[in-house]
């Protein structure tokens, strides 16, 4: 174990014993944002991001242990343990290390070489592979066994060939240097399979492609894997990309050299050359490809989970409305507008369906439906959905504020995951009368007084801010998500006697089970007055009292720091705090001057640290502080209501809706998101769109291109950028002299299920050509 936190601790640059101190809060069970905020302590500081690290480090390396364990125990189990041998796996510091050393030790299949073993030709093997100047075809003349299928002396040759090729892949040094060899030059290849042109042309960037392999970013290793599974594309490793043809590959050089095979004129020469070749071939690249490729997979796997994790993290923490009166608006066409009004509290007030739009064009009605809605239940916004119909209903909503003079805003808010939650069994459990479509309209409203609040009772794959979500490990998203949530939820704390089941859910030392017996205590015995009732609570024992207790808000109750981050266990810091001002607990909450009035040094003892009481003070001066940002909108141009209304030029306000790593995807308000490149988000390099920009900020772009066709747009936050007519300038990038553009495909990545044009005819490849090309400039 202390060599294990001694490894974290370097990775993550911080103390040994802050690494041990987490370690062991972790196996008490205790919750990443519980030791974040309330163990400070003992960490030292370590914030969420070092601990979830730790946490998944921790993980990997205690899996490392056990099988290290386990091989070492195998190997002795054969007497076959050397010294060397055990320090070499005792110094391994990567499973496929590990796994390395094992080669030769693991329980073998009956492989060729084996089958060629047990006929007894091992010995001729070793025998021409040490000893050059022997003749192959005389000496295997000894090792005939037909019996065994070894009729003549080159069925006998071809075993000797086998048992040498599975030798070298048992062989952890070759392997390390073949692995060497690969990161540095080696190429992956895609072609376009026969006769699959036209039914995948989604992936023609990909049709004739190369790139190095440990060059290639995240979001286009998955679309090439994508392609191939699909059964369009095949990936190939080339170790030598730069050399049309060769007889001997780079890897067969680095073979001999490994074994100083010399070669030259020797009678074993040949025979010793074609192990090598067929070791090349038959063995290591076959081996190595798939491993390099798996490689890719999960390097690019990462990188995609950590976007989606990131736009998740900034969707949820988005500044809320605040408790207001809302009016929630489904938007739709033949099927109608849902209506759904909700109180300050997110309880549902009233619901209605009206037809404004086509084919009905009820609109006068419709205005009227609306008007008396806001007036009777005194709405104070209008949530619009920014689905099918939104633009329009955007419009609605601009009558319904002007007859209500002006009282009222209308805000369009991202209906994403809206449906997912209307069908889902919470939805049905919390609103059993209402229809589905009804429900939307609900979670729409919700979600602009409170988006963290009403977000995680959706599926987090069902909002839609990843990146090539569904070409990653479910179960890695699933957990990393559910880690975001969980750290969102316990950083803007929760009101118990307000919270739903879902959101309960999510908070440190809580579960689905008590989450439910949390509301039905609140059901059966009314709102919670002290953070003391919370022990009432059934199967929420002290553990998980401990976990969660700080992150449960308790407004209007018996004790005023129940509604603060004040842990219970640190009231007493409080009271010495009051007892050393002489005044009263509400006299000291929101006293921002606090800190200069306190002596620290006094409130210190053997169970409350430096750390602690600084904490405690801090939360005092600002109680219940909410991170998220100020509550703002954008607000869309009016009449620009489709990809057709926009122009080259226009200046236009929206919402960032998405962020990848090749840019920033913008909501306009006209049902299709447009694309800053990375390389036009500013006038510095940057090589994260996220060092700028994050989902849900609201932003000015000037459009540079459309393609209604393709429903394209392109855009620039560069805003004293000039918008051209399309340029005939191409960029061919040196790694696929054959392709289309780097650019261009990052561009289409969002849009692969349409039907592509010519680059000669898309004027949207050629615009992120040129902003690909300056930025490399």
């Amino acid at each position: 174990m202390s060599a294990i936190a001694a490894k974290i601790a370097q990775e993550l640059n911080v103390k040994t014993d802050q690494v041990t101190a987490a370690i062991s809060l972790l196996d008490d069970g205790s919750t990443v944002p519980f030791i974040a905020r309330y163990r400070k302590e003992a960490t030292k500081g370590l914030d969420d991001g070092h601990l979830r690290t730790l946490s998944q480090r921790l993980e990997y390396l205690r899996e490392l242990e056990e099988r290290r364990h386990v091989i070492l125990t195998n190997i002795e189990q054969q007497d076959k343990l050397t010294p060397p041998l055990r320090q070499a796996i005792l110094d391994a510091d990567n499973k496929t290390r590990l796994e390395d050393l094992y080669l030769p030790y693991r329980p073998k299949r009956r492989t060729k070489g084996q089958i060629a073993i047990e006929a007894g030709l091992e010995p001729l093997a070793s025998a021409l592979f040490q000893q050059w100047q022997l003749v192959p075809e005389i000496e295997a003349e000894q090792y005939i066994n037909i019996p065994a299928g070894f009729e003549n002396t080159d069925k006998v040759l071809e075993g000797a060939i086998y048992i040498l090729i599975e030798r070298f892949a048992e062989d952890a040094a070759l392997l390390a240097k073949l692995r060497r060899l690969i990161a540095k030059q080696a190429h992956l290849k895609s072609k376009v399979l026969k006769k699959k042109e036209k039914e995948g042309a989604k992936y023609r960037d990909y049709f004739e492609y190369s790139e190095k392999i440990v060059k290639i970013p995240s979001h286009r290793a998955l679309a090439l894997l994508r392609g191939r599974n699909e059964g369009f594309l095949s990936l190939s490793l080339d170790v030598d990309p730069q050399q049309e043809s060769s007889h001997y590959s780079s890897a067969e050089h680095i073979i001999t050299e490994h074994y100083q095979l010399n070669l030259s004129s020797q009678p074993a020469a040949k025979f010793l050359t074609k192990v090598v070749h067929m070791a090349w071939k038959v063995k290591f690249s076959q081996s190595l490809e798939t491993e390099f490729l798996g490689t890719l997979r999960e390097k690019a796997e990462q990188e995609a989970i950590l976007v989606f994790a990131k736009n998740l993290k900034d969707l949820l923490m988005a500044a809320p409305a605040g408790p207001k009166v809302t009016m929630g608006i489904d938007p739709g066409f033949r099927t109608g507008c849902k209506i759904a009004v909700v109180d300050a509290t997110g309880k549902l007030l009233k619901t209605a369906t009206i037809f404004p739009h086509e084919p009905q064009n009820n609109w006068d009605k419709s205005i009227r439906t609306l008007v008396n809605l806001a007036r009777q239940y005194k709405v104070d916004l209008i949530a619009i959905g920014n689905g099918t119909a939104s633009r329009e209903s955007d419009k609605l909503a601009g009558e319904v504020v002007k007859a209500c003079d002006g009282k009222i805003k209308k805000i369009i808010v991202s209906e994403a995951g809206a449906s997912v939650y209307s069908a889902s069994e919470l939805a049905a459990t919390e609103f059993p009368d209402i229809d589905v479509s009804i429900r939307g309209a609900v979670s729409i409203a919700r979600r602009l007084q409170d988006p963290l609040a009403e977000l995680v009772k959706i599926d987090p794959k069902a909002i839609g801010v990843g990146q090539y979500q569904h070409d990653v490990s479910q179960s890695k998203l699933s957990k990393a998500l559910d880690n975001v949530i969980e750290d969102c939820v316990n950083a803007v704390g929760v009101d118990i006697n307000s919270a739903s089941a879902a959101l309960l859910t999510r908070v440190a030392g809580l579960n689905k089970t008590i989450a439910n017996n949390v509301i039905r205590y609140r059901d059966t015995h009314g709102r919670f007055n002290s953070r003391k009732d919370i022990k009432s609570v059934e199967r929420l024992g002290p553990k998980a009292f401990e976990q969660a207790a700080g992150f449960l808000r308790i407004s209007d109750g018996i004790n005023p720091l129940d509604a603060s981050g004040v842990h219970p266990e640190t009231y007493p810091i409080v009271d010495k705090i009051v007892a050393q001002l002489n005044t009263s607990i509400d006299q000291v909450l929101n006293e921002e001057a606090l800190a200069n009035k306190v002596d620290f040094q006094s409130l210190v003892d053997d169970k409350f640290g430096d750390i602690t009481v600084k904490d405690v003070v801090q939360e005092l001066a600002k109680p219940a502080r909410d991170p998220r940002p100020e509550f703002k909108t954008a607000t869309f141009t009016e009449g620009v209501e489709s990809i057709k209304d926009l122009n080259v030029g226009m200046v236009l306000e929206g919402v960032v809706s998405n962020v990848a790593n090749f840019g920033a995807f913008v909501d306009l308000g006209v049902h299709q998101d447009g694309l800053v490149h990375i390389s036009a988000i500013t006038n510095k390099f940057i090589s994260d769109p996220r060092d700028v920009v994050k989902a849900g900020d609201i932003v000015k772009v000037k459009v540079t291109e459309v393609d209604v066709e393709r429903k394209r747009i392109s855009l620039t936050m560069r805003l004293t950028d000039e918008a051209s007519a399309p340029t005939k300038q191409k960029y061919q990038p040196t790694h696929t002299p054959k392709s289309n553009t780097k650019s261009k495909h990052q561009a289409k990545q969002q849009h692969h299920n349409k039907k592509p044009k010519p680059v000669e005819n898309a004027a949207m490849g050629n615009a992120f050509a040129d902003a690909f090309a300056k930025l490399k400039k």
